[in-house]
């Protein structure tokens, strides 16, 4: 009898075993808003603590050059979704607003598509900025908002439909405005109950709708968010799932849960970070909880790098870093703007406490989880993404990617990177043009003047006369890009001009 209940053991661990190996892992893609390079104490930070977001950098690769494909939210976010360069759609440089269309083809294959078309049970959870319906008409809210993430792949969407700084102050749930009734419809040019936090705008421009704005919280959003995707995650945990789960912390406005308020070193900007590891330790606790945790790929990186508003500025004043020792910042093409942290934990592939140095952007997604559920990718189905599947099991080799493009807010400024040189096309940084301390899109030359950092194209927070039409950075020497020296190569600077321009037009 002993006998026979040891072989049914051994046959049900024999079993579990075999399941175990022959199921595919699950994908987490935490995609934060606003993270900069010097955003969690894992890169480096010291007025923030981000203990859960740290632990996964110790339980797996922590990549030190990687980038989003833009340094601006909505264009980056349809790299991240497409594996394609955002500059190759003319009108793709700056953030998507209420009233855009879709800005990807609903027959244009997503990362979404590919576990889908795998298996996989597939959802976003938390900020859209990614456009509804199509380009015949202005978009109507009060309709159901299509084609959007269902229409690429996604079988399930929960959240903020543009960003938590502009309107609509509402929630989405698929097709639909969450507590929308047809009494009360939305109304543009109007104005919004919405609650006024500072740096938060457009409260003039949709109106209405009051049952489905006072579902907005400001402060419960990013508890709100973690709740669902946890909700989904244990509803489908029996499936191999992939979850994109897009935070809206820490784009301004700063709005933490109360437990949070000054709980850092960095005013509200910190406080924001602070909820943001928190909500990341939640969706991690679960794992553990559901026994998920060793079949689960999870990504943690940001749409691009910090911005230097007037929350960042009280940030900086009062010691923290929100782009570490990098020049520039949110939009602009300086390293600040883009160079991002990107983090994969995959117990027993991802070997743990490690940092690379690989150069890779959100772009390479698409390619390297297509290796994952082996699917092979056709021409133009994400034809700029990079498989980095060696990369994220941290086996050393020959770079995977010869260059990468990057875009700013203005086409001018578009930036490639080769190996250890960066190229951008303009003078200055590309993004952002405020130029006094106290406003909101405080940046560039005049942002450079008041941070103390250095460049030699820059005197008193101006260009200087005579300073180089572009400008060429060698990273391995000048990380912070402190030198231009575009006059001292003309050879790599024609170079990356042709490469720059082949690409483009491929």
């Amino acid at each position: 009898m002993i006998n026979k209940i040891i072989l049914t053991l051994i046959a049900i661990f024999l079993a579990n075993s075999a399941f175990a190996q022959s199921r595919k892992p699950n994908v987490i893609i935490i995609n934060a808003d606003d993270i900069g390079y010097g955003d969690l104490s894992a890169y480096g930070a010291t007025k923030v603590r981000t203990p859960n977001i740290d632990q996964l950098a110790n339980d797996g690769i922590s990549f030190t050059d990687a980038h989003s494909a833009s340094a601006v939210c909505s264009p980056s976010r349809y790299g991240l979704i497409t594996g394609q360069y955002p500059a190759r759609k003319d009108y793709l440089w700056g953030p998507l607003m209420l009233k855009e269309p879709l800005s990807v083809e609903v027959d244009q294959l997503t990362i979404a598509d590919v576990m889908k078309e795998a298996g996989y049970k597939t959802a976003i959870i938390g900020k859209w900025h990614l456009g509804f319906g199509g380009r015949e008409e202005l978009l109507d809210w009060n309709k159901p908002l299509d084609p959007g993430p269902l229409e690429l792949g996604f079988d399930y969407y929960y959240g903020v439909p543009v960003l938590n700084s502009h309107p609509p102050f509402v929630y989405v749930e698929n097709h639909n405005v969450v507590g929308l009734v047809p009494e009360d419809p939305l109304v543009y040019d109007t104005r919004s109950i919405t609650r006024e936090f500072d740096e938060k705008f457009g409260l003039e421009v949709i109106g209405g709708g009051d049952a489905a704005h006072e579902l907005y919280k400001d402060r419960e959003i990013g508890t709100n968010l973690k709740d669902r995707a946890i909700k989904w995650i244990k509803e489908n945990k029996d499936d191999p799932f992939f979850l994109y789960f897009a935070t809206t912390n820490i784009h301004h406005p700063f709005t933490p849960a109360p437990r949070f308020i000054a709980s850092s070193d960095a005013g509200p900007y910190g406080d924001a970070i602070h909820e943001l590891d928190w909500m990341v330790g939640e969706i991690t606790r679960t794992l553990d909880e559901e026994g998920l945790t060793n079949d689960t790929l999870l990504i943690f990186t940001s749409d691009n790098g910090g911005m230097f508003n007037r929350g960042g500025q009280t940030a900086w004043e009062a010691g923290h870093r929100m782009n570490g020792k990098l020049l520039g910042m949110k939009f602009g093409a300086w390293e600040g703007g883009h160079r991002v942290p990107f983090i994969v934990r995959w117990p027993g592939n991802a070997p743990a406490g490690k940092k690379s140095a690989e150069l890779l952007s959100n772009v390479d997604v698409i390619a390297t989880l297509a290796d994952l559920v082996g699917r092979d990718l056709k021409e133009h189905e994400g034809p700029d993404s990079v498989n980095m599947m060696n990369a994220f099991k941290g086996i050393e080799g020959e770079p995977l990617r010869d260059e990468l493009i990057i875009s700013p807010f203005y086409a001018t400024h578009l930036t490639i990177r080769s190996g250890k040189w960066a190229y951008i096309s303009a003078q200055d940084e590309g993004g952002f043009e405020g130029t006094r301390i106290g406003q909101h899109l405080f940046a560039g030359a005049a942002a450079v003047g008041f941070t103390g950092q250095i460049n030699s194209d820059i005197v008193d927070g101006k260009i200087k006369e005579g300073a180089a039409p572009a400008q060429l950075y060698d990273l391995d020497k000048d990380p912070y890009q402190t030198t231009n020296v575009y006059y001292d190569n003309p050879d790599i600077v024609e170079k990356l001009k042709a490469m720059m321009t082949e690409t483009m037009s491929e």
